[in-house]
């Protein structure tokens, strides 16, 4: 499956913004798919995974109750809902998808190339 990220941009803190990742491909329905992001001079971390029919989630404790993580199965795409921005929020964010459940990267095998979002202050 191939994977491109999209939605990134400017946003002033305390504010939302909702990135998309499109999928090609028939099998987007079968594989978990989670959003991580990269600040610079950061290590990559994750953010938020889905499972593959929707019904379970995940989020790192940084995001929890700002950010929504959602998908479409019969559109191919997966989302993901931020807000109440912080400046702290600034990084590339990257969606993969994968056969496992979990935070590692390690489990996804397939990755977009990244949208950049920034948060002013």
């Amino acid at each position: 499956v191939q994977l491109q990220a999209s939605g990134g941009g400017l946003v002033q803190a305390g504010g939302s913004l909702r990135v998309s990742c499109g999928a090609s491909g028939r099998a987007f329905s079968t594989y978990n798919m989670g959003w991580f992001r990269q600040a610079p001079g950061k290590e990559r971390e994750f953010v938020a995974l889905i499972s593959s029919n929707g019904g379970n989630t995940n989020y790192a404790d940084s995001v929890k109750d700002r950010f929504t993580i959602s998908r479409d199965n019969a559109k191919n795409i997966l989302y993901l809902q931020m807000n109440s921005l912080k400046p702290e929020d600034t990084a590339v964010y990257y969606c993969a998808a994968g056969r496992g459940w979990g935070s590692n990267g390690a489990l996804y095998r397939y990755w977009g190339q990244g949208t950049l979002v920034t948060v002013s202050s």
